[in-house]
């Protein structure tokens, strides 16, 4: 999914994996916590958080996990809410890798997932 416009600094894509996890939080609050209203803020936020990528995504530091560091990977929190958004930049492009809540342990986590955590050759 792409989302942006003509005016931004980077075209920002996100992942089917990155949509999805954020489809998955979202329902959470949905329909397990049956909180509509919140639902509809983590999405807008999401939002918010995305145009602003777009603006300020090559300023932010890069991850503490080496791996994730060495293959710059940077990310963004939310503004009001407790998510973060991993990503990369390469040139005007901006992607979004994957997005996890803040509590989790998300950089070991993207780097596991990734399959970057036993890799000695990336």
């Amino acid at each position: 999914m792409v989302w942006g416009s003509g005016m931004d600094s980077y075209k920002v894509i996100v992942s089917p994996k990155a949509l999805s996890q954020l489809n998955n939080y979202i329902d959470y609050i949905q329909y397990t916590l049956l909180n509509e209203d919140a639902a509809y803020r983590v999405w807008q936020d999401a939002i918010e958080t995305r145009n602003q990528l777009a603006v300020i995504a090559g300023s932010l530091k890069y991850c503490s996990h080496p791996k994730l560091k060495e293959l710059g990977y940077r990310s963004v929190n939310f503004k009001e809410h407790r998510y973060t958004m991993i990503y990369r930049v390469n040139g005007r492009e901006v992607y979004v890798e994957a997005i996890y809540h803040q509590l989790q342990d998300y950089e070991n986590i993207f780097a596991d997932e990734s399959g970057l955590e036993n890799s000695e050759d990336l």
